[in-house]
């Protein structure tokens, strides 16, 4: 059998989400947007899964916009504030974001805005105090993820929040990584914005959201029939949405459990890895992490040639990002964080899933030692 631990680069869609989708593929497959009978039903599935997200989020129906995809809405996110605040030209987001928002503020840098991207410690994290000196009358907005995609350390949003509402600054944090792995809800976050997506808890590919906290106006990414409060145009993605929201449901109602299980995986996966290779290394160990990823160095050892090594053993793991798995570049994360040359080059990160059971954790971990000692 083979051994899936790349579940944060995405996931399978399970079988309940899967069953509630496919009747809109072919059966009742009418556009929102219309209103006869089709359309009404199809009209009626999409709020439904706007009521089930709103509730995962701890949110409210209409603070939901569906997008095309997590990337899609940090996008309509940051460039939503920017392009509706053009009195105000700078933005606060930090060194290891995502690509969705880091390429997404370099390109605005490149059209005259400032960015301040805030360092990090060695264990992945920012500072509190860096935030506040970098704040100037010309910031519009903080983007601070929640749960690193490839350390998976988790930033305190609720203290990041506490410093934006006090200077009256919108706040967007990526909880892509974050949702059905960690406990949170919007309110509890204190955030304005922020971002899911459905391949990443057991959903399908193509299909993301945007909460959007009540009274907080965007600017339009996508123009057209005036979809999604006419902040993203086309007719939606009804089998995707339907998707989603399920997905969203079974995470919130299995939360307690989920967490524990991917807890007890990934401790098991590091506590034998560590035990058998005296030189491995757990970057961001010493932070709190979301339950189910774990990013280790091996140092002396070429990642690329370990995860090949892996895959012909039947094992899928990665260096880091999907979004970045074709450049050959070091991880703009890892670098942030301090790692020595010698470790940005032999770096694994295993994220475990539902899915993971315990003889995969032991046959990952014996053939990690065999090839290590090899």
């Amino acid at each position: 059998m083979y051994t899936y631990l790349d579940y944060n680069s995405t996931t399978p869609v399970s079988k309940e989400v899967l069953d509630e989708m496919i009747p809109y593929f072919n059966q009742m497959y009418g556009n929102p947007s219309s209103t006869h009978t089709y359309g009404q039903k199809a009209i009626r599935a999409v709020d439904m899964a706007r009521v089930r997200i709103a509730k995962f989020l701890g949110s409210k129906p209409d603070e939901i916009i569906f997008t095309g995809s997590g990337t899609e809405s940090d996008n309509l996110a940051i460039s939503g504030v920017l392009n509706n605040k053009k009195n105000k030209k700078h933005i606060i987001t930090s060194s290891i974001e995502h690509s969705a928002v880091y390429n997404t503020c370099k390109e605005f840098e490149k059209n005259g805005f400032k960015v301040t991207y805030l360092p990090v410690d060695n264990n992945c994290r920012i500072s509190i105090d860096d935030l506040e000196n970098a704040i100037t009358e010309d910031t519009a907005l903080i983007s601070i993820m929640l749960t690193n995609n490839e350390t998976g350390v988790i930033q305190d949003i609720k203290k990041v929040a506490e410093v934006a509402e006090k200077n009256r600054i919108t706040l967007h944090t990526d909880a892509v990584q974050a949702a059905g792995k960690m406990e949170f809800s919007v309110d509890g976050l204190g955030v304005d914005l922020l971002t899911i997506s459905g391949h990443k808890i057991y959903g399908p590919k193509g299909i993301g959201a945007l909460y959007v906290r009540r009274g907080l106006k965007l600017h339009p990414m996508i123009f057209g029939g005036g979809q999604e409060k006419k902040l993203r145009a086309g007719t939606e993605n009804v089998p995707g949405i339907v998707g989603l929201g399920k997905a969203c449901e079974i995470a919130g109602e299995n939360l307690e459990r989920n967490i524990e299980y991917l807890s007890k995986q990934r401790d098991a996966l590091e506590q034998g890895i560590l035990k058998n290779i005296s030189f491995a290394k757990v970057n961001g160990g010493l932070a709190e992490r979301g339950s189910n990823t774990s990013n280790i160095s091996f140092p002396g050892i070429e990642s690329e040639t370990m995860i090949v090594k892996l895959d012909l053993n039947g094992i899928a793991v990665s260096s880091g990002s999907a979004c970045g798995a074709t450049s050959r570049e070091t991880s703009r994360v890892l670098t942030a964080m301090g790692l020595s040359a010698l470790d940005l080059f032999s770096v694994i990160r295993f994220s475990v899933g539902l899915g993971t059971t315990d003889e995969d954790i032991e046959k990952t971990v014996q053939t990690i030692s065999k090839t290590c000692n090899k």
